[in-house]
């Protein structure tokens, strides 16, 4: 894996009845930082694991992760493909 071009997505979970719609309010708020950020193109967005289980994430580039990670505190991370 290039350095440069490595992403890892930071992951912050919700479970339960609502936890579709706090993950989509949380990725209203994650590009709402990425924008203050000047970061436009952060992929961000919600998938549904299992029932009650949904993530929200934003992939973001492997150089400024630390970065992210400490101001953002996600549940997780992992490397993207």
């Amino acid at each position: 894996m290039e350095e440069e071009n490595a992403f890892v997505r930071l992951i912050w979970d919700f479970r339960g009845a609502d936890g579709q719609k706090t993950a989509e309010h949380h990725a209203v708020h994650l590009n709402e930082f990425f924008e203050r950020e000047n970061e436009p193109n952060i992929k961000i967005g919600t998938i549904e694991l299992a029932d009650n289980h949904v993530i929200a994430f934003a992939e973001v580039p492997m150089e400024k992760m630390i970065l992210y990670r400490d101001a953002l505190k996600p549940n997780r991370g992992e490397y993207v493909d």
